[in-house]
């Protein structure tokens, strides 16, 4: 896999040239970042004339998600908000001999030894969520994939500054963005199934289409709502 840039007024666009059969064109958030994975055997010239047939595309998708609404700086402070598989919680901050979250009604407690930093707070909380999501993507996967006549060698979540989640085919592994723990459990049932999907067909083809439909008939509708859900 090679990649390029192209310059096209004052878009940037990356280019990432694959093993696949058409090309396929995405608008990441947070900042409307612009990538495009193309067949191997098409030249960048060719590429550049298929985005100016979609500039009016990415503009409006670039829009959209500049007015999306966003999570502010996290202080790791008492009542400040945090969100949890989909609703607002207020932060308790109690000092403790140990490191340790509970969450009761719509509070997360956060129990922390005295010296911890603000970064640390926030190391805390992250290994919680990174729990709380592992179990739910265990459940899911465990419901989804005999269902789907899969097997998956591995699953892992991390930070990913412009997926939801990602598929290996080769490798049969799936990794999944740790911010979808505050979105609400269907929306990451969406991500889940669509991965999985990936394993069956690479491509956002008619032939995907057909498999979401069929594994997941109300994807639509999650997809939508976690497209609107803070950033």
């Amino acid at each position: 896999m090679r990649t390029e840039h192209l310059q096209i007024g004052s878009l940037e666009v990356e280019v990432k040239f694959k093993p696949i059969k058409n090309l396929h064109l995405s608008v990441h958030p947070p900042h409307g970042k612009v990538t495009v994975s193309s067949p191997e055997y098409f030249d960048l010239e060719k590429v550049r004339v298929y985005l100016t047939t979609k500039i009016g595309w990415i503009k409006r998708e670039q829009k959209k998600i500049a007015s999306q609404e966003r999570e502010g700086e996290k202080l790791m402070i008492t009542r400040e908000s945090h969100y949890f598989l989909g609703k607002r919680y207020l932060l308790k901050v109690t000092e403790a001999k140990r490191a340790y979250v509970e969450t009761h009604h719509h509070v997360i407690e956060l129990f922390s030894p005295a010296h911890y930093t603000t970064a640390q707070k926030q190391k805390q909380l992250d290994n919680w969520y990174r729990r709380e999501l592992n179990t739910i993507l265990g459940k899911l996967l465990m419901h989804h994939l005999p269902i789907m006549n899969l097997t998956v060698d591995t699953y892992s979540v991390r930070k990913m500054k412009t997926k939801w989640g990602s598929c290996n085919n080769e490798n049969r592994t799936l990794n999944f963005n740790i911010e979808l723990i505050k979105k609400p459990i269907e929306c990451i049932e969406y991500i889940v199934v669509h991965e999985l999907v990936h394993l069956l067909e690479r491509n956002h083809n008619k032939n995907f289409i057909i498999l979401m439909d069929r594994y997941l008939p109300n994807w639509r509708t999650q997809k939508k709502i976690l497209n609107e859900l803070p950033i």
